[in-house]
């Protein structure tokens, strides 16, 4: 084994490291362009590092003390792959020993290196952060470095002190690591990287170029490694920018447009007056609560007084020309008699029947009864306390029963779609008893003209489960095939209002 001493061959690592710069630059800049198409892609923040650790030398050598230091710049271009742009420093010892030769030696090492990086555990779409990143690399680069050697007495008259001088060469280099995440703008860990150079420096990292028996050189070159710990930074804003997307996961993209798509839906389903017309139709969105409106949303005032419905008294009665009424709807000045105050005669009642009877081409009301519109009366969560606002309306629905003796009222009962099942049965029951008892004792309504049923949370009449529309009362002219439900079981009829 020979020791040899190079002639100086020395080349400016500078303008290596600067051409290195200039390449990592226009790559991290080109991940910044917007593109022309829309992306998911989020924009993300450049991780800055530094590191520190044990260098040595592989090959026909036992490895002593050495160190190593450097940084390094990486930026992503997607979840899976990002670009590392490394600059190392170091100092790597040992001892070569040949046969009867022994020698030391000393290698002062400079490179730079650009890496291509892949996370390995980034692949899992059900979670869209992590904790942990697992990753391999490899890349090529540039280095520079000197060796300086001894070894007592001489080889052939050569002495055994020398200097293998400091010269570049080309290198190819892998690594993996693992990093552990403290916040989204730190994370600490540890690598390893290795460093196999090209040409005929290739095994001279020990200061010694080995010889075959023939005189040839040995195909084993020296290896330069480096294992280090590592403290990156990610640099950005955090409030436009997310955390380096290695960090992010496949599954971050996914579940973030999973729930864009939730926030659209929700905000086409928002009803903010809960009047059970959503805001995206509702023509008025700040409707009082509990008030009943139309398909688009508008406050009811079923015969055009000007009082709206649950304000007017007599909602159903349109004032004649030349009549007018007062704030609650009624009117002041009723044409052909009748007592002060607002007061509907028997015949004007009837009239108006005619009337709505003649609109819709019912001209034979006997036979049509069932085709009438009958509103509809609401109630609280959790009640069946007829409001004093619905007073008017059941006062309406009894002028209208007087009017025809002959026809049956159908009273049906509703309820949301929140609590039990047997709970809103029992509740439906008892809204349509309600009903029946202020007709029957408020009205004098006989109670055999009434035929009561109740729905379950079946028949909602608006998606949403704790909407007012659904807690109703329904009225329809009952048929011969109309027939009264029984109580829900539990249920006694002595003990719900009287009934």
């Amino acid at each position: 084994m020979d020791l040899i001493s190079t002639t100086p061959t020395m080349k400016k690592i500078k303008l290596i490291l600067s051409a290195l710069l200039v390449l990592a630059f226009f790559t991290t800049q080109a991940q910044g362009v917007t593109p022309s198409a829309p992306t998911s892609k989020p924009k993300d923040m450049l991780e800055v590092g530094v590191q520190g650790g044990y260098m040595f030398v592989a090959g026909e050598v036992d490895r002593e003390f050495g160190y190593g230091y450097g940084l390094h710049i990486r930026k992503a271009t997607d979840y899976l792959f990002s670009l590392r742009l490394d600059l190392t420093m170091g100092s790597a010892n040992g001892r070569g020993r040949g046969g009867d030769n022994l020698w030391e030696f000393d290698n002062s090492w400079t490179s730079g290196t650009l890496f291509g990086v892949f996370s390995l555990n980034n692949v899992r779409l059900d979670r869209p952060k992590k904790k942990v990143d697992l990753y391999a690399m490899v890349g090529a680069g540039f280095n520079s470095y000197e060796v300086d050697f001894k070894s007592p007495g001489t080889v052939q008259g050569i002495p055994r002190t020398g200097t293998v001088e400091r010269s570049s060469a080309l290198h190819a280099a892998a690594g993996a690591g693992i990093s552990f995440r403290l916040s989204n703008k730190m994370n600490v860990g540890i690598e390893h990287q290795a460093f196999g150079l090209f040409g005929t420096r290739n095994d001279l990292l020990d200061g010694a170029n080995r010889e075959g028996n023939q005189g040839d050189r040995s195909v084993a070159g020296d290896i330069l490694n480096w294992t280090s710990l590592v403290m990156n930074f990610n640099i950005g804003n955090a409030a436009s920018r997310s955390e380096p997307l290695y960090w992010g996961g496949l599954g971050d993209g996914i579940m973030a447009s999973i729930d864009a798509v939730k926030r659209r839906q929700d905000e086409a389903l928002a009803d903010t007056d809960q009047d059970g017309v959503i805001d995206a139709i509702d023509q008025e969105p700040d409707t009082p609560a509990d008030v009943p409106v139309d398909t688009k949303g508008r406050t009811l005032d079923s015969d055009k007084d000007g009082v709206p419905d649950y304000k007017d008294i007599e909602p159903y009665y349109p004032p004649r020309a030349g009549e007018r009424v007062n704030e609650d709807g009624v009117v002041v000045n009723p044409i052909g008699g009748g007592q002060g105050g607002g007061g509907v005669t028997e015949e004007r009642v009837q009239e108006m029947i005619d009337e709505t009877l003649n609109k819709y081409g019912l001209t034979e009301p006997k036979n049509n009864v069932a085709e009438w519109f009958l509103p509809m009366i609401h109630f609280g969560v959790d009640s069946y306390t007829i409001k004093y606002s619905d007073y008017g309306t059941l006062s309406s629905i009894a002028r209208m029963l007087k009017a025809n003796p002959e026809i049956r009222l159908l009273i049906i009962g509703h309820t949301d779609q929140t609590g039990p099942e047997a709970y809103n049965e029992n509740l439906s029951f008892q809204r349509s008893a309600a009903i029946a008892n202020h007709l029957v004792n408020t009205h004098g309504i006989g109670r055999g003209r009434l035929v009561l049923q109740y729905k379950g949370q079946e028949e909602a009449l608006v998606p949403a489960g704790g909407s007012f529309m659904n807690r109703r009362v329904e009225f329809r002219v009952a048929g011969a095939s109309d027939f009264e439900m029984d109580p829900p079981a539990g249920l006694n009829r002595r003990e719900i209002n009287g009934y």
